[in-house]
């Protein structure tokens, strides 16, 4: 009987050995972004580092190339709780109308200058917004430089781009600026965007080289026209009341793990881009952009978004004089 006893409680400890493994923390990561492209490889690298920092507190789990559902899914699923963090880019100007700084034409000049408009606007100015909204950003991040692609002619003024059908992602000013720039302009989830190509639905869009390639549009584009329009940051996001679920220790290492990704990821972006570019110029014929015509085209987009947007014009003149 003792022994009988004796097995029953070992089996019972075990059991709940079980159950307590199966029911720890799990934290899902959802992305978009596709495989080889400077979010996903981002996500996977955050999402080792976290799991190595976090232990037996929790476990992180990453989905890429929309699993889980394209950008407004998973911004709809981060206040739900069933996912946790995701990678929002271009759309957060449509959750919070300040994030569209990041909108405005060449104003960002490179990722050192990219640094300092994240430390004094930001983080001060924009997240604020963003969390008023209900999300919370723990890591500043990166898409990258864009460019334009398209199967008509090769981009090198704005009127070479009149008629041209563009894909955007759902960011009113982006749609703005082609609009402006004589493009015809169509918002589009990015994971609809190479049969949209292929298929004639839209003539080209933009993006940087990494997400380019990622989805192998130079299958489907003949000319790459390089306009570093726009630079586009990537926003580690997570819903407002689902994160301050969390528990304060995994929250802590959640978010000094995104921080100390960041210098990381920008030094793989910096050599990734000539390479890609070069990558690309194998099945593409690609142009360097009259930069000069873009930016006089351009200055309408600067004069709407600081009459729009409360703080845009104070914004756009603290991001100026961080270029100097």
């Amino acid at each position: 009987m003792k022994k009988l006893l004796l097995g029953i409680c070992t089996a019972l400890l075990a059991f709940g050995g079980m159950l307590q493994s199966a029911s720890a923390l799990e934290i899902v990561v959802a992305i978009s972004a596709e495989v080889g492209s400077t979010q996903y490889i981002t996500a996977e690298e955050y999402t080792r580092r976290a799991n190595e920092a976090l232990g037996d507190k929790a476990k992180v789990t990453f989905y890429g190339s929309s699993q889980l559902g394209n950008d407004k899914d998973l911004m709809q699923k981060l206040k739900l709780g069933t996912v946790h963090l995701a990678m929002p880019s271009s759309m957060m100007s449509s959750i919070a109308p300040e994030a569209g700084l990041f909108d405005m034409p060449f104003l960002v000049k490179d990722r050192a200058h990219l640094n300092r408009i994240e430390h004094a606007i930001f983080w001060p100015m924009i997240e604020p917004a963003i969390e008023a909204k209900g999300y919370k950003v723990i890591g500043f991040w990166e898409n990258g430089i864009r460019h334009i692609s398209n199967n008509v002619r090769p981009i090198n003024t704005p009127e070479d781009l009149k008629g041209v059908k563009i894909r955007t992602p759902k960011s009113t000013w982006r749609v703005k600026m082609f609009t402006a720039w004589g493009a015809n302009p169509t918002p589009m989830a990015f994971s609809e965007v190479f049969v949209a190509l292929q298929t004639g639905v839209i003539d080209g869009q933009e993006n940087p080289y990494t997400n380019i390639a990622a989805a192998k549009l130079n299958e489907v584009q003949k000319y790459l026209s390089v306009t570093g329009h726009v630079y586009t940051p990537s926003y580690l996001t997570a819903g407002a009341e689902q994160w301050a679920k969390l528990p304060a220790d995994v929250r802590q290492i959640l978010e000094k793990t995104a921080v100390d990704v960041q210098g990381w990821m920008y030094a793989m972006g910096t050599m990734d881009d000539m390479a890609l570019r070069d990558e690309l110029a194998k099945t593409m014929t690609v142009n360097v952009a009259d930069r000069a015509a873009f930016v006089k085209a351009s200055q309408p987009i600067y004069e709407e978004f600081a009459k729009e947007v409360p703080t845009g014009k104070q914004m756009i003149d603290k991001a100026l004089q961080l270029a100097e």
